[in-house]
């Protein structure tokens, strides 16, 4: 079906990003996944190209672009080509929104300029090991003490920190209340040169592995109060602000991953044979990718609509939900009938297919589990 959400802006994009992963990426992508990210220069790299100001205002060296079309083609020209951008999609997908909505002038001035040029690389820091998704029950705490805060604790699952130059960490900076356990959470800046600041474990994940994920521990960092973003107490308020944005991306990096995983399949069926025949003259085969195709083009028009709303101020949290709980379903469906098209060959990760698959399965974890997702549609459908 023909789409509409894109222009002939979005398509010029596309080909620039198309061109740029063929260049800088593809020829060198498996170092990167056995490196575990990439290399730091590559962000300067993604800084040249101007994808890290597309939203940030002309003002700080960015584009002003409001829209989030720009930020879909990245997602769908990555999972094209079975490749990642490393720590790019936190850096902007989740930490620029904060920035921009509730950093002050000065910060913004301090932060953004090298945040476009990727000199300054950031991560975002609210999990902890034994609290998961209930943020409310964190136990990282900062107190204030004179023109500092001191903040101790421990964080994990941290997307980009390893490479992180600066990591918005939510810490709690005053007790919680019986009437409500999300008050007293805050969010700081912190700079990760700072005395205290660790970097603990990089993770070994199943999938997304040229994506650095890691564990951070806090031993008495003192963070200027100039860094605290937003204000004190309202951390996990202004966390809830971001969360569609969030979803949606998730969303649209999933339907992408699905339509990838199609194409891949599609081109291999043609080639393999078996019994004297190629595996896509098979009627099992012809059937199973109409039925991906399907599903494909459902999540598709979906991410599409969700696109257009949130671009139009209108994406509710519950639509997000709704629109990553299906397409992360998808994505899992549809990857593992395409593996499963691949034969034994699917199982090598020198094919794309394989990465696909591995990747896939954190996408029903990370930006809130389906299962809490369930409860979020759930309470919306007043059931």
């Amino acid at each position: 079906m023909r789409r509409t959400v894109f222009n002939e802006d979005h398509e010029a994009f596309r080909d620039t990003i198309r061109a740029f992963i063929e260049a800088e990426v593809a020829p060198v992508y498996e170092e990167w996944e056995n490196a575990g990210h990439p290399p730091r220069d590559f962000y300067a790299k993604l800084g040249e190209l101007g994808v890290f100001g597309i939203q940030v205002p002309e003002e700080y060296g960015g584009a002003g672009e409001t829209s989030f079309k720009y930020q879909a083609v990245i997602s769908e020209e990555c999972a094209r080509a079975g490749v990642s951008f490393g720590g790019y999609g936190v850096h902007v997908n989740l930490v620029l929104p904060y920035l921009l909505k509730y950093g002050s002038q000065e910060q913004k001035k301090r932060w953004l300029p090298p945040f476009v040029s990727g000199e300054m690389m950031t991560a975002i820091a609210m999990t902890e090991p034994g609290t998961g998704s209930d943020l409310a029950g964190m136990q990282t705490t900062a107190k204030r003490d004179g023109d500092h805060y001191v903040l101790n604790g421990a964080k994990t699952f941290i997307t980009g920190g390893v490479l992180a130059d600066r990591v918005l960490v939510v810490a709690r900076t005053s007790p919680a209340t019986p009437e409500n356990r999300r008050a007293g959470l805050s969010i700081l800046a912190v700079d990760t040169r700072s005395e205290g600041y660790a970097v603990g474990r990089k993770l070994e994940k199943i999938g997304l592995r040229s994506s650095d994920t890691a564990e951070l521990s806090f031993t008495d960092v003192r963070v200027p109060v100039e860094d605290l973003l937003g204000e004190e107490g309202r951390g996990f308020e202004y966390l809830t602000h971001n969360l569609a944005e969030e979803r949606l991306g998730i969303a649209t990096s999933s339907y992408a991953s699905a339509a990838a995983a199609v194409e891949f399949a599609r081109k291999y069926v043609q080639e393999r044979t078996v019994f004297g025949k190629t595996v896509s003259s098979f009627q099992n085969t012809k059937f199973v990718l109409a039925e991906c195709a399907t599903e494909v083009e459902a999540a598709r028009s979906l991410v599409d609509r969700c696109i257009e709303a949130l671009d139009a101020g209108e994406l509710t949290p519950a639509d997000a939900a709704v629109c990553k709980l299906f397409c992360t379903e998808v994505q899992a469906r549809v990857v593992d009938k395409c593996l499963q098209l691949h034969g034994g060959y699917g199982y090598i990760l020198e094919y794309p297919i394989a990465r696909l698959y591995a990747d896939a399965r954190v996408a029903r974890i990370y930006g809130g589990t389906s299962e809490v997702l369930k409860t979020i549609i759930a309470k919306d459908i007043q059931v």
